[in-house]
């Protein structure tokens, strides 16, 4: 601690030992994580086709005489899939909706526009009801 109180950093002596030294006779290991395998040709940018029935009704008991457009039966799909998938409805119909216990609802009837979406992201919408 000669240079008033200071701590040198500039390295000083080797510590004696290579912790690395070991792993010289393992041969030669790879640079980094492997590539990715790329997706088959035939699934780029397409969506899954076979992503199930899924029901579309008009409902309009229980709110005052207004109608919307309410879509159930989705089988493995999360949350916020749902969510993004109401939201692109919403944005399509350009009306509002929600997510509710699991099925989409759109306000208006907005059945042949909601069907258009959900066959483009590969789902089978079926009409049911009224």
């Amino acid at each position: 601690m000669g240079n008033n109180g200071k701590i040198s950093t500039s390295g000083g002596d080797d510590l004696g030992q290579n912790p690395f030294a070991a792993l010289g006779g393992l041969g030669d290991l790879p640079s980094g994580p492997g590539k990715a395998p790329a997706p088959a040709p035939s699934q780029r940018g397409q969506p899954n086709l076979k992503r199930g029935r899924v029901e579309i009704r008009r409902l309009t008991g229980g709110r005052g005489g207004k109608t919307v457009t309410a879509v159930s039966g989705f089988k493995g799909i999360g949350g916020s899939e749902l969510t993004q998938l109401a939201k692109q409805m919403q944005k399509s119909c350009g009306a509002g909706g929600t997510v509710k216990g699991g099925q989409i609802e759109i306000q208006g009837d907005k059945r042949d526009q909601v069907a258009a979406i959900l066959t483009k992201a590969g789902f089978q919408p079926v009409m049911s009801g009224g």
